[in-house]
């Protein structure tokens, strides 16, 4: 922002000196000093991303049966995104129930004997080892059930993976199976299935911008945030910073840091991959005095365009005159201000400034007219 300040000042010092060679006068415009609102921003270029991309997976080995889903679509929580061969699972899941079954007629005639046996010892017809057998098997045969219940559920479970269902709502990024693909999807195997497609919520979408060091350090994190995007040129998306990474991308030689910035997407039309604008907005301010940065004057400058004025340079540099002591913590500038008839140059101090015009802290009022040197006088 300095820098576009300084080269703005440049620039009119070029034009203060084309006007000393020009006849024509006036060489300048008179521009009333007005309330308007200053808006500073740093601008950047990123990609929309997804803050959050998940692989579903199936646990289910087997053909594809059913895949209801294209790239684009928008899925409910809980959606039928595939179905898999379930011929095997069912198998399983009969075979399991049946020996559920066996299981269980097996540990009631071992308690049954078990209670028999009980009875026997009891009356002392049968020893304590006979009672000893009785009271083993029933266990066993307890034991039985209870393997046979989680054979069961492991059967239910393996049934259940057949059916792939969406983990949340959103869209569809990827598909890395299509309709007929046989997957094999191990037991035991740690990544936990085969990846069939890819999802992603895009309620809000984030954009990783590359920012100028000479603007990084302005930004904060809740600063507000636009964006635009070639697919919609009249539209703009508000975000907020959420972070700035501490490590640095140097490109073409350009020092940038990479600014974590989300964006509110509730229509979904940012999609992942689009190219955006970033506007940061790293300063405000609202109905203030300002004036056009063309209109500033530097201590290097004001006799240059004092003569261009017509006015005497040791006037002028007597009227800025201000002690060291005086001088506020804020930048200071000199304008030109017409007054009662006369061109008299008037020490100012300014505040937020954007490309076009600065904010006038003190020095002038809005009863006041700038001057701002042109090009007219060396035409």
């Amino acid at each position: 922002m300095q820098r576009r300040l300084l080269a703005a000042l440049a620039a009119s010092s070029l034009v203060a000196g084309a006007c000393r060679k020009a006849q024509t006068a006036p060489p300048y415009q008179r521009i009333p000093v007005e309330h308007r609102d200053i808006v500073v921003t740093a601008t950047a270029s990123g990609v929309i991303q997804p803050i959050l991309t998940l692989s579903v997976k199936s646990k289910a080995s087997g053909e594809i049966l059913e895949m209801p889903v294209q790239t684009g679509d928008e899925v409910k929580k809980g959606q039928l995104l595939a179905r898999i061969d379930p011929r095997i699972p069912q198998s399983n899941l009969a075979q399991a129930q049946a020996s559920l079954d066996v299981a269980k007629a097996q540990y009631d005639n071992a308690a049954a004997q078990l209670k028999r046996s009980q009875a026997l010892y009891q009356s002392q017809s049968i020893t304590q080892a006979g009672l000893d057998s009785s009271e083993l098997g029933a266990a066993t045969a307890r034991a039985a059930v209870v393997t046979a219940q989680a054979n069961l559920q492991t059967a239910k479970d393996a049934m259940e993976d057949t059916h792939v269902g969406a983990p949340v709502t959103g869209m569809v990024l990827e598909l890395d199976a299509v309709l007929g693909t046989v997957i094999s999807s191990p037991v035991n195997d740690v990544g936990g299935g085969t990846v069939i497609l890819k999802i992603a919520n895009l309620d809000t979408v984030q954009v990783s911008a590359l920012v100028d060091e000479t603007d990084v350090g302005a930004v904060q994190p809740g600063m507000a945030v636009t964006i635009t995007v070639d697919a919609y040129p009249n539209r703009t998306f508000n975000g907020r910073v959420l972070k700035i990474e501490p490590q640095a991308q140097v490109t073409q030689n350009v020092t940038m840091f990479p600014v974590q910035v989300n964006i509110l997407n509730p229509e979904h039309l940012l999609k992942p991959g689009m190219n955006t604008e970033v506007q940061i907005h790293i300063g405000e301010r609202q109905n203030v005095l300002a004036v056009p940065n063309a209109a500033l004057r530097t201590p290097r400058d004001i006799a240059s365009a004092a003569r261009v004025l017509g006015l005497d340079s040791q006037t002028v540099q007597r009227q800025v005159a201000v002690p060291p002591a005086a001088d506020p913590p804020t930048s200071r500038y000199v304008v030109f201000a017409a007054r009662s008839g006369h061109i008299v140059a008037v020490p100012i101090t300014t505040g937020l400034t954007d490309q076009d015009y600065i904010e006038i802290l003190s020095g002038v009022t809005e009863r006041d007219t700038v001057i701002v040197l042109t090009s007219a006088g060396a035409k």
